[in-house]
């Protein structure tokens, strides 16, 4: 027990709590006082939203998020962990104090009157939160935050329950003391998640140190054609308004890919080496991945999944898992930045690139360097090496380890006995021009 308490940075987590702490009620305290001189600040209600119940004693699982707040950061294993949870914090309160005082709205009826021992919590609350600072609900997206903060010290399954009860209980609270109208309810779990998705708790590259503007003009162009779709999308919404709301959310996806083609490239899709995407990851983006599979269904549906190119190594498209199976387990290589791996496929690797680029060189070594590590490990069994469609990404690699690990003669040969056997394919001349300077860089260890 000493030991454990001696591992933990406590100074540090005393020190993000002293300033978080005030920073929060500046930041929420100013943006209330902000909203209470405008003349006029709107609302954004549903008229059924009048029929929830008003429950008083739910001000308590209300109140419980401080005491989850303050705990959190002395929880901490290590001061990269701890950092990387209180900036998720930081970033929430700047973020969502902002909008309350570009966009600020008010809780369009009155709490009635209470007594008893939840008084004391309500006029505790009334002593510094006005019905204002509605949207994004800062009391959402922390709870989204300090959700994913704790699953991870929690192993047995009726403890993570009673976390997803809990978690829960304080989400819907904010409803039923009359705090929140519905509309901030989900714009408070976005911000949650985008808190939760730039700062990942894994020893891996930061959002806001990823961001890198290229230089690609492909990029750019699909950058903007991917945000021309997020602000025709979020101007249905808008237009819309009442359930059309919800188009909001596919635009918010799609602004996130625009940002990912113009700065964060693969890594903003978050995808591990195994395939698989970070959670929150796949809930900002879920629109888009869904419209990226029915792409790839309408493509390939009369293709066949996969082709062989060469002995043990198929080139196709992302299977699912029955075409797994009954392609006799092969291992995986994926290509793919924006779909993951079918779950309960054991092995699979991932070298993530972005849909319909060229991506450098070096990427392509690696990813003809995963193949070749793969077919090492295999055990007799085949290799499928895939992407959305596999005419591009999949194939340029399957080129690069025929060119490099492979039996054929060079690039050229190797390219044509991939367009052998799968017609399909479509390489632009710069697909060419990256490979072409494969056979300037040194090879690549499987196993880095």
């Amino acid at each position: 027990m000493k030991a454990w308490f001696a591992q933990r940075p406590w100074k540090r987590a005393a020190a993000w709590l002293v300033f978080l702490g005030p920073l929060f009620y500046a930041t929420y305290g100013f943006a209330n006082w902000w909203a209470t001189t405008r003349a006029n600040v709107p609302s954004m209600a549903f008229d059924w939203e009048r029929q929830i119940p008003f429950w008083p004693w739910t001000i308590f699982p209300y109140w419980t998020i401080n005491v989850f707040y303050a705990l959190s950061l002395f929880l901490a294993r290590s001061k990269h962990t701890l950092d990387r949870h209180a900036l998720r914090l930081v970033t929430a309160t700047l973020v969502a104090c902002t909008c309350f005082i570009v966009w600020p709205l008010h809780f369009s009826f009155g709490q009635p009157p209470v007594d008893g021992a939840p008084a004391f919590l309500f006029n505790a609350l009334r002593g510094f939160d006005q019905p204002f600072n509605q949207a994004p609900s800062l009391h959402i997206a922390l709870a989204v935050i300090l959700w994913d903060w704790y699953r991870q010290f929690i192993r047995p399954l009726w403890a993570r329950l009673v976390l997803h009860v809990w978690a829960f209980a304080i989400c819907a609270s904010v409803l039923t003391t009359w705090q929140h109208h519905f509309i901030d309810i989900p714009t408070g779990a976005l911000l949650g998640l985008v808190c939760v998705w730039m700062w990942p708790l894994a020893r891996v590259v930061s959002m806001r140190r990823a961001w890198q503007v290229t230089r690609d003009a492909q990029r750019w162009k699909l950058g903007g054609f991917y945000a021309v779709g997020a602000a025709l999308f979020l101007a249905a919404a808008l237009y819309g308004g009442g359930v059309w709301l919800w188009l909001a959310w596919p635009a918010a996806s799609l602004a996130f890919v625009a940002l990912n083609y113009i700065g964060f490239g693969a890594r903003g899709f978050q995808m591990d080496g195994h395939g698989r995407m970070g959670w929150a990851a796949r809930w900002i983006f879920a629109p888009y991945r869904l419209g990226a599979a029915i792409n790839a269904w309408l493509w390939t549906r009369k293709l066949p999944a996969s082709v062989e190119v060469a002995p043990g190594l198929r080139l196709g498209r992302r299977p699912t898992h029955d075409e797994w199976l009954a392609a006799g387990k092969p291992r995986l290589v994926s290509l793919c930045a924006e779909l993951q791996m079918p779950a309960g496929v054991p092995h699979a690797r991932c070298v993530s690139l972005l849909d319909l680029t060229v991506p450098p060189t070096v990427r392509l070594q690696r990813a003809a360097a995963v193949i070749e590590g793969q077919r090492r490990n295999a055990d007799g069994a085949p290799v499928w090496v895939c992407c959305a469609l596999g005419f591009s990404r999949s194939a340029a690699a399957v080129i690069a380890w025929l060119g490099r690990y492979g039996s054929a003669g060079g690039l050229a040969e190797a390219e044509d006995a991939v367009r052998r056997a799968r017609p399909q394919i479509v390489l632009r001349p710069a697909w060419l021009s990256s490979l072409a300077q494969l056979h300037t860089a040194p090879k690549v260890s499987p196993h880095d």
